[in-house]
């Protein structure tokens, strides 16, 4: 039995780039472990869904909580920085944020994780976070720095195929209508960038019991809830991933587990 180890900024994060290698590797026997860096305090959220007294971040722990076990988590592990917002925002400048966060100090703490579990794959983003959040990318310098320390080997960005993407996206002009702060030409990697795609169609099913677990980030999943399967395994049936020291070249395959 291998150990994989999924490294993410906020709670939800985890299903639409690594949901499907999760819920492939626990039903291989594999152990998954989750770690998220911040609350996801910050997000955006629907009136009236939280109830009187209850804040953001808890109902968005029990969240990750449901959302972990549709994909076959073993462990959550939360290193508590503070969420830092989206690009651009006042929160940016927080001292607590976790963009601003010591990356030795918190590479210390997902390193001690990485030991312990004894890691023989970590995921972690791509050098723009896939799409410019402070958080992500975050997470991709203290990621590299973790494994570093851990010496864990096998390290992998997770990110979206901007050619596909864009392909998507021409088949469906409402996605661009319906979030215009996407920018396509920095949005993940390339694909002659990426040497990993793994196919997870066979566990849409828990991909999308994922996503309705986040039930306060419909803003993030519900325009995709309501594609039929087919549709929804376009966008989500494979998840890409670049090797770190890896040479370039795309491969169908699944993660060294």
């Amino acid at each position: 039995m291998s150990t994989l180890v999924c490294f993410h900024a906020h709670p939800d994060d985890e299903v639409f780039n690594t949901g499907g290698v999760m819920r492939l590797a626990a039903d291989a026997g594999h152990r998954v472990v989750l770690v998220t860096a911040t609350d996801g305090a910050l997000g955006e959220f629907p009136d009236g869904i939280l109830t009187d007294g209850e804040s953001l971040a808890g109902r968005r722990k029990l969240e990750l909580k449901r959302s972990a076990d549709a994909l076959g988590v073993s462990r959550i592990v939360m290193l508590h920085y503070a969420d830092s917002g989206m690009a651009g925002t006042p929160e940016n400048d927080m001292p607590d944020a976790f963009c601003n966060a010591d990356v030795e100090e918190a590479a210390g703490k997902l390193a001690a994780v990485l030991q312990e579990e004894n890691a023989d794959v970590v995921t972690i983003y791509d050098p723009n976070g896939g799409y410019g959040h402070p958080d992500h990318i975050q997470v991709h310098h203290v990621g590299l720095r973790a494994a570093e320390i851990a010496g864990t080997k096998n390290v992998y960005e997770t990110t979206a195929n901007r050619d596909h993407m864009k392909e998507l996206v021409k088949a469906n002009p409402n996605w661009a209508e319906e979030d215009n702060s996407l920018d396509l030409d920095t949005f993940g990697l390339p694909e002659s960038e990426i040497t990993t795609i793994v196919d997870v169609s066979s566990v849409m099913d828990a991909k999308r019991a994922a996503m309705l677990a986040h039930e306060t980030q419909v803003g993030d999943f519900g325009p995709f809830l309501e594609m039929p399967l087919d549709t929804l395994q376009q966008a989500f049936g494979r998840e890409w991933f670049r090797r770190v020291g890896a040479g370039s070249g795309l491969t169908e395959t699944s993660l060294p587990l």
